[in-house]
């Protein structure tokens, strides 16, 4: 008998797997495919920046080498090869998972977990047969797959998912992305970079849509320089693959159907929960209509012993959370008074700029009622953002109208996916906009950039614009 099961060995699994074994537990994994590190590791965070840093070498190389005096001929895409130091990265990523399964001495059970009571799970194995372990707790962290739309049939060939976007065998000349979210844009700057033409259709009025406005705007701005074309408050009505064709047809809004043709059609509208086959209600654990696991604020599920994780309850769907939920159930059930500020979280986008951004957004403080002041620096203004020719995008600070405190940061622009810890480390400690404008940032940094939007929004007091 087991102090703890883990189905799932993504972030938020093996994350939780570890804890419990550094807390004392017994603890086993249950993975169904032959590597460990689940959607992150395998065919989603990782790969997708590996493939993203390539692109963004390549594209430099192309476009801004020659400003810096490095003069290059004959440049050209090794598409194979990117892929393979993508699928190499991956490699080295997974290998260390399993070592640290073997250093914190969890039992991996590689199988398809499924459910026989709340404190037995079926594994099932590659070749159809099957053992079943017991444990006193069970940690349900079976992640997400990409959503799709009913009427879209997802071939892998011409209509892809993330998954295929992440080892294609060539670039596509026209890129038809349906779904304007951080996988899309993300995914679409690769191909962007290396030449592709890339079309976005978006239901909504903006790209990036669930993060601060402003964000969206700015994404659009840069993304448009590489070619990008976008179709914001479309609804897509069909998908037809011709072959070496595919033909989307979307509603524009005004009762017209705008046809796009392109030779590949990225499908990324989002991921869902994924318990296909978990036999949930064989143990008696609820899910809700949208295929989420119920869970209450200990993460616990309706079955006292059994908790769920990750993509597969509510929230944000990111490695991190996941990652932060893994260990919040772990020290639980070692008895522990763990915590987390959903609020807290940050979410960023690779593209280039990178878009980061921790708190409240503007749309929500004015839905709130919540009076608040705005501060704003653009990296244009920024010294070390003009040494390295990455002038695209601003910080903007959100600040309390009366106590100064920031209630929310969105940046957009170089290595914000870094910055974006300074802010959240100001927000878990509750500082105001004046203290981080009084602290010293070292010359010359991105990170000024923060600082003198807090000073902006301190009186507008920023002192290089």
């Amino acid at each position: 008998m087991y102090d703890l099961i883990v189905i799932g060995s993504g972030p938020g699994g093996y994350v939780a797997a570890i804890r419990a074994a550094q807390l004392g537990m017994k603890t086993a994994i249950i993975e169904k495919y032959p590597t460990l590190g689940g959607t992150c590791l395998n065919v989603g965070c990782i790969p997708s920046k590996a493939l993203l840093d390539s692109s963004e070498h390549y594209h430099n190389a192309a476009h801004t080498f020659k400003t810096h005096g490095i003069n290059l001929s004959g440049l050209k895409v090794d598409l194979k090869q990117m892929i393979a130091r993508k699928e190499d990265v991956v490699k080295q990523n997974v290998d260390g998972i399993q070592f640290l399964m073997k250093k914190n001495k969890i039992d991996v059970h590689h199988g398809f977990g499924s459910f026989v009571d709340k404190n037995t799970v079926k594994v099932t194995k590659e070749d159809g047969s099957s053992e079943t372990i017991q444990g006193k707790n069970i940690i349900i962290a079976t992640g997400s797959k990409p959503a799709s739309l009913p009427f879209i049939k997802i071939d892998k060939e011409r209509v892809i998912t993330s998954t295929e976007a992440l080892k294609m065998k060539e670039i596509p000349k026209h890129l038809i992305v349906i779904g304007g979210g951080v996988i899309g844009m993300e995914l679409g700057s690769v191909y962007g970079r290396l030449g592709a033409k890339v079309s976005v259709v978006e239901f909504m009025d903006a790209i990036i849509p669930s993060m601060d406005r402003t964000m969206g705007k700015e994404l659009q701005k840069s993304l448009k320089k590489l070619g990008f074309d976008f179709y914001l408050k479309h609804k897509v009505t069909a998908v037809e693959n011709k072959g070496k064709e595919v033909i989307v047809r979307a509603d524009n809004g005004k009762g017209e159907i705008v046809e796009i043709k392109g030779d590949y059609v990225l499908v990324s509208i989002g991921r869902r929960p994924y318990t296909d086959g978990l036999n949930a209600e064989t143990a008696g654990v609820k899910l809700n209509e949208r295929g989420q696991v119920e869970v209450d604020d200990h993460l616990r599920t309706n079955v006292p012993n059994i908790y769920a994780i990750g993509d597969v309850v509510k929230g944000a769907m990111l490695a991190h959370k996941a990652e932060e939920e893994g260990v919040f159930v772990a020290e639980s059930i070692a008895g522990q008074k763990p915590h987390i500020n959903y609020l807290l979280i940050p979410g960023v986008v690779y593209t280039w700029p990178e878009v980061a951004s921790v708190g409240y957004t503007e749309e929500q403080l004015k839905e709130k009622g919540m009076k608040y002041k705005v501060g704003k620096f653009p990296f244009m203004a920024s010294g070390r953002a003009r040494a390295s020719m990455d002038t695209d995008g601003l910080v903007k600070v959100l600040a309390d109208a009366e106590t100064d405190e920031i209630l929310g940061v969105h940046m957009i622009g170089p290595r914000t996916a870094d910055m974006i810890a300074e802010a959240v480390v100001a927000m878990e400690y509750r500082a105001s906009a004046e203290d981080i404008a009084r602290m010293s940032h070292a010359h010359p940094t991105y990170t000024e950039a923060f600082k003198e939007a807090c000073l902006a929004a301190t009186d507008n007091r920023a002192l290089h614009i």
